[in-house]
C-alpha cells in the first residue's frame, strides 16, 4: 500500500484508490456518499424499487457507494470493493 495512503474507517474505502478511480462512463471524479443517501437507497432496495441502470432490481443492500461528480450515478461498494460497472451503478434522483 503506498506511504500516503490511508481508510476512510466508516467506509473502509482506501483514499489512495478513491482518488484514482473516476467514472467508466464519463471519467468524472468520484465521491462517498453520504450516510443519508446510503440510507435513501437501500430503503429503496428493500421495498423492491430500486433498479440498476440495466433495468435490474436491486437485491443486496449496500454498504457504501462512490456518486459521480454530476451527482446523477452511484457505484455501489460490496465486501469493500467498488462494483465499477456502468449496467451495475445506481441512478439517483436529482
Amino acid at each position: 500500500m503506498p506511504a500516503n495512503s490511508s481508510f476512510d474507517c466508516e467506509t473502509m474505502v482506501d483514499t489512495f484508490l478513491l482518488n484514482l478511480l473516476r467514472c467508466p462512463e464519463t471519467m468524472q471524479q468520484l465521491h462517498l456518499a453520504p450516510g443519508s443517501q446510503i440510507d435513501k437507497i437501500n430503503q429503496a432496495i428493500q421495498s423492491g424499487a430500486c433498479k440498476n441502470r440495466s433495468g435490474q432490481r436491486v437485491l443486496t443492500p449496500i454498504e457504501t457507494g462512490l456518486v459521480r461528480d454530476d451527482g446523477r450515478i452511484l457505484y455501489p461498494v460490496r465486501n469493500e470493493i467498488p462494483v465499477m460497472l456502468v449496467d451495475e451503478s445506481i441512478p439517483l434522483d436529482s
